[in-house]
């Protein structure tokens, strides 16, 4: 009796279990309505069903050598591309020559997105990676699997072919981005680009992704709130960028044409750190765009050499700010016996020769590349960015970034600042002394010389600022709100622009003191310090 009851039970359970197994046009129906999260059940369940007589439209399920490429279309609109090294990975053992590959397509009302729910007050929002909005081209999302299991971080990426469909009222060509699905816990999900490039050929679209899942084309996605933000600070920057190219390079031939004139020591160095700021800006602007050329973990030479140059503009421009300030302190507090032989060359010496020596240590140690960085919005979206910088897969990348791009501008806008202060002070101290007594007729005539100093007083400092690079502190600002950060942007990404302006009025308050100097002789000496500063 005991031996008639187990096999009772082994039939019953063998019988249901084919009859699971052979129902593969019910997968989707059964995940549907007896899981939560039916994309996870849909994976699990189509590898291990029996196709019937009756195969579902759309549907593929065969087993193919997994020692050739494979290319397979689920419907007319959907091809695949599988590698070779995929099909591999796929087997079960080392020694199987055929693997199981699975694709159909789903419709995309299935696929329920993600929200933010409410919850006592606050908003719990889960880590979520970058992701996107917008309509399902087609309506219809491809589903793959190889195997028994998922497959990610492949060696050579996965390519499906979306041919793109159109409006009946217009042929307007649509913009559309590759993305797979991601399931979360509660059976919502979201759409991510991670893994996937997109690549456009006019009347298809052919996504190449590391990993295999479900694929969609969203056509216009839509970005997220951050991401606005995001692609707009780095158009202002782009943008900023070339006009300090350009007005740095105007400004240079106009410090040229002041040196001609009357050589001295305040515009040589001011002709400096403008040579400076537009290696800097044309480096960054070069390594912004060359590292678009670049494949997913490709390195180049070139990309190198841009970091590298990159790394020493930004050096040279924060050493000839703090020789601005060192000149400056020579100037207000030095005023007599400044006399230094050779002094621009030992100014070169430092401003020029401290970069390089960095660079180039810097540079045989192999610190240079492609750098990623990965950053958390406000919704904890993550945003990458890339850039030929300092190579993210070098060891002690961090501590290189740390001390010549964190410790050393720290140090040089610290002593600017107090470089600066001593300016209010010497500032204050002058127009403090000059008072006295006047008449009530020649009041007004004294309030309105009063007031048109300060203008110049703030005026000067706030070129001064912008000289000395002090803009560069509102960097601590970019944690703290989101107009810090764009003040921050508009500000140092203009620099060029600002240098431009204060060589106009270098230019201006030259011309003013020669013509005070032709109509008073004795104010010749008065003209020489006020311009040096």
């Amino acid at each position: 009796m005991k031996w008639i009851i187990l096999l009772f039970i082994a039939i019953t359970w063998f019988s249901t279990t084919q009859a699971v197994a052979a129902s593969c046009e019910h997968v989707l129906t059964d995940c549907l309505q007896s899981d939560v999260r039916w994309a996870s059940c849909f994976e699990d369940r189509v590898v291990s069903c029996r196709q019937s007589r009756i195969r579902p439209p759309n549907f593929i399920k065969q087993m193919m050598n997994s020692s050739q490429e494979v290319e397979v279309s689920p419907t007319l609109k959907h091809r695949l591309h599988i590698p070779s090294s995929a099909l591999q990975r796929g087997r079960r053992n080392v020694s199987d020559e055929e693997v199981q590959v699975v694709a159909t397509v789903i419709n995309s009302t299935y696929f329920k997105l993600w929200t933010p729910r409410q919850g006592r007050g606050r908003m719990f929002i889960p880590t979520v990676p970058a992701h996107r909005q917008g309509t399902v081209m087609g309506g219809l999302v491809l589903a793959v699997m190889v195997g028994n299991s998922p497959l990610r971080n492949l060696s050579q990426p996965v390519k499906l072919t979306f041919k793109k469909t159109y409006n009946n009222s217009s042929k307007q060509k649509q913009r559309g981005e590759c993305v797979y699905w991601e399931e979360l816990n509660d059976g919502t999900g979201y759409w991510s680009i991670d893994g996937c490039d997109t690549s456009d050929h006019g009347t298809e679209s052919i996504c190449s992704c590391n990993h295999l899942s479900f694929f969609a084309v969203l056509v216009n996605p839509v970005l997220s709130v951050d991401e606005i933000h995001s692609v707009s600070l780095t158009y202002i920057t782009y943008i900023g960028s070339a006009l300090s190219v350009f007005f740095t390079v105007i400004s240079l031939f106009i410090y040229i044409c002041l040196q001609r004139r009357r050589p001295e020591k305040a515009i040589s160095v001011h002709m400096h750190l403008t040579g400076a700021l537009f290696c800097l800006h044309l480096s960054f602007l070069l390594c912004s765009f060359w590292v678009l050329r670049l494949k997913e973990n490709e390195e180049s030479r070139v990309c190198q050499f841009l970091g590298l140059f990159l790394h020493w503009s930004l050096l040279a421009t924060f050493s000839w700010m703090a020789l601005e300030g060192f000149h400056l302190y020579l100037l207000l507090v030095r005023v007599f016996n400044i006399y230094v032989s050779r002094y621009l060359l030992k100014l070169s010496m430092v401003g020029w020769g401290f970069p390089t020596v960095i660079a180039v240590v810097c540079g045989i140690s192999g610190v240079y590349g492609k750098y990623s960085l990965q950053m958390n919005d406000t919704k904890n979206h993550s945003l990458t960015a890339e850039i030929c910088w300092l190579n993210s897969s070098f060891p002690q990348m961090l501590v290189v970034s740390f001390i010549t791009n964190v410790a050393f501008p720290c140090l040089v806008i610290l002593y600017n600042s107090c470089m600066l202060g001593l300016v209010m002070f010497k500032l204050w101290g002058i127009r403090g002394g000059s008072g006295g007594t006047e008449s009530s007729s020649g009041r007004k005539e004294m309030n309105k010389e009063k007031r048109s100093r300060l203008w110049k007083d703030c005026a000067t400092l706030l070129g001064l600022s912008c000289v000395l690079g002090l803009p560069w502190g509102l960097a601590s600002t970019t944690y703290i709100s989101l107009p810090g950060i764009y003040v921050f942007t508009i500000l140092n990404s203009l620099q060029g622009v600002f240098m431009f302006i204060w060589s106009m009025a270098l230019t201006c308050k030259s011309r003013s003191d020669r013509n005070s100097s032709i109509r008073d002789p004795s104010s010749q000496k008065m003209m020489t310090t006020s311009f040096n500063n």
